[in-house]
């Protein structure tokens, strides 16, 4: 007959079933201690050649990066800081060249102003005294001819009033003597 096969969880019955789980086993803890220590020992040394390089190239290399990145930080910052600096005195002049390219424009602006002005007062001032020249010409011109207007008029506002015939030169020295009085 043939050995029945287990199938399942259930513990066989027979001479088995006293049987120790063969790691707590006291018989074999010796050997067991033996692969333990030369395991170990081939692990160490696997780990120390071969791993344990590598882990240390990995951190040195990072190391070295993260250095590398700090010092490229450092040199980035001190270019902005003289980049600034350049660019405060590069402000600073300009304000400087503005404030004096205003202030020539000014001076400037104020020199052709008052150079019109001044051209304009002496235009004003030589039309003013032509304009006054003019004016007494015409008042002297009207004065003289004063006389002669009302000479012309007396003549016929006297023949009028009075009847008779008065000369121009009888018109004349009477208002010749009236206006010397």
């Amino acid at each position: 007959m043939t050995e029945p096969v287990i199938t399942g969880t259930e513990v066989p019955h027979g001479g088995t079933a006293n049987k120790v789980f063969p790691p707590l086993d006291p018989t074999t803890v010796s050997p067991q201690l033996v692969w333990l220590a030369i395991t170990f020992v081939a692990l160490y040394f696997l780990l120390k050649k071969l791993a344990i390089p590598r882990i240390g190239g990995v951190i040195e290399e990072r190391q070295n990066r993260i250095q590398r990145d700090i010092d490229a930080a450092e040199r980035l910052k001190d270019d902005v800081d003289g980049a600034m600096k350049a660019y405060e005195k590069a402000l600073t002049d300009a304000r400087g060249n503005a404030t004096s390219i205003a202030r020539e424009t000014r001076d400037r602006l104020t020199s052709e102003v008052d150079r019109e002005r001044a051209a304009v007062e002496a235009a004003t001032s030589k039309k003013l005294a032509e304009a006054e020249a003019r004016i007494e010409a015409t008042k002297l011109k009207a004065l003289s001819s004063v006389d002669e207007i009302a000479a012309d008029i007396a003549g016929p506002v006297v023949k009028q009033l009075t009847g008779k015939d008065v000369g121009a030169d009888e018109i004349k020295r009477a208002l010749s003597a009236a206006a010397g009085e």
